[in-house]
């Protein structure tokens, strides 16, 4: 039978602080929501990287951002030159949008060409390529999740969050049997509760993104609370 500890489902999430409206105090209070919690790491829009690391430093909290943001349209120089002031500020991870116009008119080469100059440019730090699933069929997600391996990047994503649309169980195993063990799968965009995250789980996700840290963490620590394990909790009916 399945089961999860809330440590190991709090290592799989990447917090997302990404809308563009929010303050300083609204991300500061993310930042502590993340803290708390002891979530995997932080993605924070790329201004606030350098504020993110110090607000959390004593922590084990990881800082990451995203590149190209949210259409994945800007040019490849300017995606290695967002990397570059990232690592500068102190990223260690780094999401970066695919070419989408490119892969789905079916310029592999350019795709792939896009995200190995990111992954060269990450200099050894994790990179994940974020499809935007909702614009693509499966031929093209297949396919975009194989240009990701080829281009040598870390994990293939579904969704950016403000693409019309989400992870789903399908794009998640789909993405997940067409790359090899090497790569990894983050499902994003509307992982907003306890059974979704584990949903995804199961399809194949080693890593979620989601802006639903306390609630999902919040949800498992209640049935733990409960008593229906001293220390995990069976997922089975989930």
């Amino acid at each position: 039978m399945p089961q999860i500890t809330e440590a190991e489902l709090a290592a799989m999430i990447d917090h997302a602080i990404l809308k563009p409206e929010l303050t300083r105090t609204e991300v500061d209070a993310e930042l502590d929501i993340a803290r708390e919690w002891g979530v995997f790491s932080v993605c924070v829009r790329p201004s606030d990287i350098a504020h993110a690391v110090a607000h959390l430093a004593g922590s084990d909290v990881a800082v990451g951002t995203v590149i190209g943001f949210p259409h994945g349209t800007t040019s490849t120089q300017a995606k290695v030159a967002e990397v570059r002031q990232a690592i500068a500020d102190g990223a260690s991870e780094l999401d970066m949008v695919v070419n989408i116009a490119a892969l789905r008119s079916g310029f592999d080469d350019t795709v792939a060409d896009d995200i190995r100059a990111v992954k060269d440019a990450a200099d050894g730090r994790i990179v994940k390529v974020i499809l935007e699933t909702s614009y693509l069929d499966d031929e093209q997600i297949a396919r975009g999740s194989r240009l990701v391996e080829t281009a040598g990047a870390d994990f293939v994503k579904t969704s950016t969050g403000f693409g019309g649309g989400g992870a789903t169980v399908a794009d998640v195993r789909l993405m997940r049997e067409s790359v090899g063990p090497a790569v990894q799968v983050k499902a994003s965009g509307g992982v907003r509760g306890l059974a979704t995250a584990l949903e995804m789980r199961d399809a194949g996700a080693t890593r979620l993104g989601t802006s639903a840290s306390a609630t999902i963490l919040g949800e498992l620590r209640a049935i733990l609370a409960g008593g229906e394990a001293a220390g995990a909790v069976d997922t089975s009916s989930y």
